[in-house]
């Protein structure tokens, strides 16, 4: 190969490739956050208002699922237990120890649980609402955080009233409501969520993380967004549009490795980034087959075969993202950013530039394939007549 005057070379450099250098970082640093920014959420209440299935409920995990939080334990130990998002590991909820006791004393208790550790509380009650439930939340609020009043197992209520004569199912949620709110007049007029930890497409749990989500600082929405349940043909669409915005930053990232004259490097990246933005949709849209399963048999339709359609879908399955990459396109690109690499400045950007277009094309259709997935599988469960019906 011909060399290169040294001088032409630095200049082609410091016009050129240290604002690449610092938009691929700045990229990379956007993408980093998106992906790994932690939510810590603390769920308390009394013993047996249905903390550990409201906290498998948002893990999207069933009482029998390996690493489920146990239900129906009595309450010895004065610690915070830590459940891990299966999928989103930098989401934690945390299941704090109960607040029925009669002498409660809410300021120790915060300090005891390591309060600053929590992003919001929220306040669970089977129940009314109670004299230690609003204790707490005074607390709270002196300490400059949120905290949100849900009333659980609004199912039960619903199924009990059912058996009674001029039944109106509205007319009990509004009941129910201003039972709760009666309670917690002192505080204001603070919002009570009725929730169903086992039909969370009903009732207000939309509401409740639409309320999370305006409240939340914009850079930890995304991590909400990708770790809570879908419970409605919206908050779906909110979630393929949040990954939409992802696209950009993931592939000027890639495009940071290839100025590296390190042959495969940049394809390595490419596939590690790929593989955790497209395991992230799979699960933020609920295609697991943990997801899949139990709606298929909440509807009694066989819904995993969608999945064998995907090509996408199936190479998450399978963790073998590198097979979509190397499937003869990128293989020719990793070459070829090798060979532009060899030529500092110009080469390089040519290098970021082939990395960036492969990227942003992988992600861009994988993540069209897996929504338009999710939305026939919501199609087929009549999942939004039965919320419609609700």
């Amino acid at each position: 190969m011909e060399s290169q005057d040294p001088a032409v070379v630095e200049a082609v450099k410091a016009s050129g490739e240290s604002t690449l250098e610092k938009a691929t970082a700045k990229a990379k640093e956007t993408f980093d956050q998106l992906m790994n920014v932690s939510l810590n959420i603390a769920v308390t209440g009394k013993t047996g208002s249905g903390k550990s299935s409201f906290i498998n409920a948002l893990r999207g995990l069933n009482e029998d699922d390996d690493k489920a939080a146990p239900s129906g334990v009595t309450e010895t130990t004065m610690e915070p237990t830590m459940y891990e998002h299966p999928a989103v590991p930098n989401v934690k909820i945390w299941d704090l120890p109960g607040i029925g006791s009669p002498n409660f004393k809410a300021n120790k208790y915060l300090k005891d649980v390591k309060f600053h550790t929590y992003d919001f509380f929220i306040i669970l009650n089977s129940e009314r609402f109670m004299e230690n439930d609003v204790m707490l939340a005074k607390e709270i609020k002196k300490q400059n955080k949120n905290f949100y009043f849900v009333r659980s197992k609004i199912d039960n209520d619903i199924l009990a009233e059912q058996r009674k004569k001029g039944f109106d199912e509205q007319n009990i949620l509004c009941k129910i409501r201003k039972d709760c709110q009666k309670n917690l007049k002192e505080l204001g007029d603070p919002k009570v969520f009725l929730i169903s930890s086992f039909e969370l497409e009903k009732y207000d749990f939309e509401i409740f993380q639409n309320t999370l989500e305006e409240e939340l600082p914009d850079h930890k929405r995304s991590a909400l967004q990708q770790a809570w349940p879908v419970c409605s043909a919206e908050s779906l669409e909110k979630k393929i549009k949040m990954f939409k915005g992802m696209i950009w930053a993931a592939s000027l990232a890639s495009a940071g490795v290839a100025i590296v004259p390190v042959p495969g490097l940049s394809a390595a990246c490419d596939t590690s980034m790929v593989l955790l933005f497209f395991t992230r949709c799979y699960y933020a849209f609920g295609l697991d087959d943990g997801s899949l399963k139990r709606l298929s048999e909440k509807v009694n339709k066989p819904l995993l075969e969608h999945l064998a359609k995907s090509k996408f879908a199936s190479a998450i399955r399978e963790k073998a993202m590198a097979r979509l990459q190397v499937s003869v396109t990128l293989a020719t690109l990793a070459t070829l950013e090798y060979v532009a690499s060899l030529f500092p400045g110009v080469g390089s950007a040519a290098a970021a530039g082939i990395s960036f277009g492969t990227t942003y094309y992988l992600l861009r259709e994988g993540l069209n394939e897996l929504a338009d997935i999710a939305r026939k599988i919501r199609k087929e469960a009549e999942l939004d007549i039965l919320c419609s019906n609700s």
